[in-house]
This record gives C-alpha cells, structure tokens and sequence, in this order.
C-alpha cells in the first residue's frame, strides 16, 4: 500500500479488490452523465472487475481516507505500441473522486502518482479521454499540463 499526502491528510492507495465494488460503482455512478449509464446490478460490475484484476497491465486503483472511506479511484492501463518509437502508453481511465474531498489537491495527487507508476513500468507517455460533455475534467487535465492533442470516436457495439 501507497500513501498520498495533502497538508495534514493522508490517504492509502491500493490495489481495488473485490469488497471494494459497490463503493466504486457508487463513485462511478455519482455525476451526472454517470447517473445516465451506470446501473445498481453489481453482476457485470464483478465480471468487468474479475478480468481487470486478472490482467497484469491492468491496475485499478483505490483511494482511502484516514477512517477508511473509499475516496477515488482510477483504473491504469499499460500497453506497448509501435508508435513513438516503441513506446509504451499508460492510459488513465474512470478517474473518479467523492464530493466530500473533492478541490483539496486529491485529484491531481492521483495523476501524478499515476505518472510514477507509469514511468516505474517503463510507460513513456500517459493519455487518458474524457467525456466531451466533462468541461470542468478538461480544464483540471489542462492545469495539470495534458495537451488537447486528438480528437476520440467511439462506436457502440
């Protein structure tokens, strides 16, 4: 376990296991466009969260305040490519944290312990997406030095 520390807050940073479902679903499920396609049957929550947990480029994360409270989270790939000569990419994903900590620096703590362990697994550029609906995620992920560079598709299948 990882700590992160904000003036006089500490906060434990781990591995999610499965007790930790509900909590994240719950997290996923608490903004707007979350509300619109989340869902309460945890079923294919844990299935999603079985395939994750068993892949070892796949880290997904939790937060925890001082008493234990599940505070954010955020899921982290890692994947090789060819582009950029060879390099490997973390990909930052379902970056998520709770009302009640939100504006003390816990988000941007969380980026930049996500770009240590990216550079600790050889990643040599972090990406993430955001919902284009998201306007105040994009202007933390600016602040935080990420550059507007593509533009995503997406396809329903």
């Amino acid at each position: 376990m990882k700590t992160i520390v904000i003036g006089d807050r500490e906060y434990a940073v781990s591995r999610a296991d499965a007790s930790d479902l509900a909590e994240l679903v719950a997290l996923l499920s608490d903004d707007v466009l979350g509300a619109e396609r989340e869902s309460s049957d945890l079923a294919p929550y844990s299935e999603a969260f079985q395939a994750i947990d068993a892949d070892p480029n796949q880290l997904l994360v939790v937060v925890h305040d001082e008493s234990g409270q599940l505070v954010a989270t955020m899921q982290l790939t890692l994947f090789p490519g060819l582009s950029r000569r060879g390099a490997t990419r973390l990909q930052i994903e379902a970056v998520r944290v709770a009302p009640s900590v939100r504006g003390g620096g816990l988000g941007a703590a969380m980026i930049d312990w996500a770009h240590e362990y990216g550079r600790q697994h050889g990643a040599r550029i972090a990406q993430l997406t955001s919902d284009a609906r998201r306007t105040d995620a994009h202007r933390f992920y600016e602040r935080l030095g990420y550059v507007d560079s593509h533009v995503g598709f997406k396809f329903e299948l």
